[in-house]
């Protein structure tokens, strides 16, 4: 009795499979902020709170309080002063306005733990929001209300510190939206091999019965 001889087996690779059992099939990156996500986030946050600072010293040294100078077409430095939220928003709720703002630079600091090196534009954007919000809530707690300065005519006084705060939200929304575009798996495309088609005989006695009579 014969042995029958074993077939080969024909290994089956899928897309996004490995061939190695022990091998990872795929590597997801850590969300979480490393040491250079906070160096990053530190560095922009320190520069904000500087440059309003520095910003808000020179004009309350310099201007009087009500008082204002030219700079350039509409814009004007104009020293006042708000309660409020940016913008001159909320005028009056000093306590509410830092209670609220302690607990978004809380929430902040905790996403950004969180998902910090989801995407490069994260340690700007909150770098920014971060900065500009502690600025503005240092100035709350120690004098009682902001020093805004930047008068464009048609809008609320404002300062460095909102400007950053506007721009670390759009760099954030920014950031969100191109991480989970990234996140997203590419489309597999699959391909159709060309049917075979077996060429004629060139031999007449390779053909069919058939076709010999008729070349015949």
């Amino acid at each position: 009795m014969s042995r029958r001889q074993a077939e080969p087996r024909v290994r089956d690779v899928r897309v996004g499979s490995a061939t190695d059992g022990l091998a990872a099939v795929s590597h997801v990156p850590a969300l979480s902020a490393r040491r250079p996500h906070w160096l990053a986030l530190g560095a922009v946050a320190g520069a904000a709170v500087a440059a309003d600072q520095v910003t808000k010293h020179v004009v309350t040294s310099t201007l009087d309080l009500g008082e204002d100078a030219q700079v350039l077409g509409p814009v004007t430095i104009h020293h006042v002063q708000n309660t409020g939220i940016a913008f001159g928003l909320l005028g009056g709720a000093t306590l509410f306005v830092a209670a609220f703002t302690a607990l978004a630079l809380a929430w902040m600091a905790v996403f950004f733990a969180r998902s910090g090196g989801r995407h490069g534009l994260l340690p700007v954007a909150l770098g920014f929001l971060i900065g500009g919000s502690t600025s503005n809530l240092v100035d709350r707690l120690r004098l009682g209300h902001v020093t805004d300065f930047l008068d464009v005519g048609f809008w609320p006084a404002f300062n460095l510190a909102d400007t950053f705060i506007v721009t670390g939200v759009g760099l954030f929304v920014l950031a969100l939206f191109a991480a989970d575009r990234a996140a997203r798996p590419a489309p597999v495309v699959r391909r159709r091999e060309p049917a075979r088609t077996t060429p004629p005989p060139r031999d007449v006695a390779q053909m069919p019965p058939e076709r010999r009579r008729v070349s015949g």
